[in-house]
């Protein structure tokens, strides 16, 4: 049985609350009769124009924080694809009908995703609801009134929720500088393998904390024609993860120089592993290339399989060898190892889970969409390759786990 035909651009439009819908780059893409009227802007003032060329701070207000509140709130939105409801803002207006003349104005907005079909951030519902006479009023009210009181607190405690939001907010600032200084400091700066030609690429996630779980490696073994290429995931984030992965990626890049294989190095790794604290799951491949027999040798422990891209454009992944993730047994047991061939002209990339899993996602999809942009890009030098690879894969409102990336021309 059919049901009636809605029109749901007239319910948009009829809506009682005052709503925008904005692209992740925070444009106008449609306004409702509601949000026009009380914004005191017209349609075109609005649509495909910048939010905050609209709607800057007040410029004679040193304080005003209402703009950078706004912004961080539709970021953290369009990045984690979650519903986000703000404290109290103060964001003042500027009066349409007399420039330089700013309103003293209280909001309480609500930031929504809009979900595209491959679950990606589409738009955002931006609702605001003014409550500029309420806060107001309640400076003309009786100090006996029992409900003034009660507003007044809170008030009180939303504008001081709003002050510590903000502090959380710098120290978040300052944890993120301080741990992507130590990313830095702790990977390798990439360097010559022989005559081999490779590419890395480390790239944080925008969140505040989310940095520093990641990393790579590349080392010329001793015995002439090898080399190790491996990548890893800590779980957790911030200065902490960074500190267990500067200890987990010096260990297995040691091991690997005396290791019979990958699957022995990430044995050796593991038992390793349960004596650091916050090592337990950590995530890493690893593969051994032999540049003389020109095979592949490689074991995953927990991780996403490594990608080879042959010079015809298909694309193997090599998950022949793949185990829980390190310290995940009570008791050890032997990683498996596999092999597989390749040809002059073929590409190796190791990566991350940030560069193919997105929330809401079935993992085979990121992995169908890496094959894709690895086809399509195979002929490319290794640095155009690696910048490709991304500009493909890193959605629009960026990264919501830190990623990274190895490729090598085999």
């Amino acid at each position: 049985m059919s049901g009636p035909v809605i029109d749901y651009h007239a319910v948009f439009q009829a809506l009682p609350a005052a709503v925008a819908l904005l692209t992740p780059d925070l444009m106008y893409a449609d306004v409702n009769e509601t949000f026009l009227a009380l914004s005191g802007r017209t349609r075109g003032q609005l649509i495909g124009r910048y939010l905050f060329d609209v709607f800057p701070d007040n410029p004679n207000d040193p304080s005003a924080t209402g703009m950078r509140n706004l912004q961080a709130s539709l970021l953290r939105v369009v990045a984690t694809a979650e519903r986000d409801t703000m404290a109290l803002q103060r964001y003042d207006v500027e009066d349409p009908e007399r420039p330089g003349v700013w309103q003293e104005r209280y909001w309480s907005p609500v930031n929504v995703p809009v979900p595209a079909p491959d679950g990606s951030v589409a738009l955002l519902l931006h609702r605001v609801e003014e409550v500029t006479e309420l806060i107001k009023a309640r400076g003309s009210r009786s100090g006996s009134d029992r409900s003034q009181v009660l507003e007044a607190e809170l008030y009180t405690r939303a504008r001081e929720l709003q002050e510590v939001n903000e502090r959380l907010r710098q120290a978040h600032a300052r944890e993120r500088e301080v741990a992507l200084h130590l990313q830095q400091a702790m990977l390798p700066a990439p360097r010559p393998l022989g005559h081999h030609r490779a590419a890395v690429r480390y790239r944080p996630a925008m969140g505040a904390l989310n940095v520093c779980g990641d990393w790579y490696d590349l080392v010329d073994l001793p015995d002439a024609g090898r080399t190790a290429v491996a990548v890893g995931d800590v779980v957790g984030h911030g200065l902490a993860a960074a500190g267990v992965m500067g200890q987990l990626r010096s260990a297995l890049s040691a091991v690997s120089h005396v290791a019979e294989g990958p699957a022995q190095a990430l044995e050796v790794l593991g038992l390793y592993a349960r004596s650091v604290d916050g090592a337990e799951s950590t995530t890493a491949a690893s593969v051994f290339i032999d540049w003389n027999s020109r095979t592949l040798t490689y074991s995953c422990a927990g991780h996403p399989p490594p990608a080879l891209c042959h010079p015809d454009g298909s694309v193997t992944f090599l998950d022949r060898a793949t185990d829980p993730p390190l310290g995940a047994r009570p008791e050890h047991v032997s990683r498996p190892e596999a092999r597989a061939g390749f040809a002059e002209g073929c590409v190796l990339v190791l990566y991350t889970d940030g560069l193919v899993e997105r929330r809401r996602e079935d993992i085979d999809t990121g992995l169908h969409r890496l094959a894709a942009s690895l086809a399509r890009h195979r002929t490319a030098d290794a640095d155009t390759l690696a910048d490709s690879l991304l500009t493909d894969l890193i959605p629009p409102a960026g990264l919501t786990d830190d990623t990274a990336l190895v490729v090598m021309r085999l």
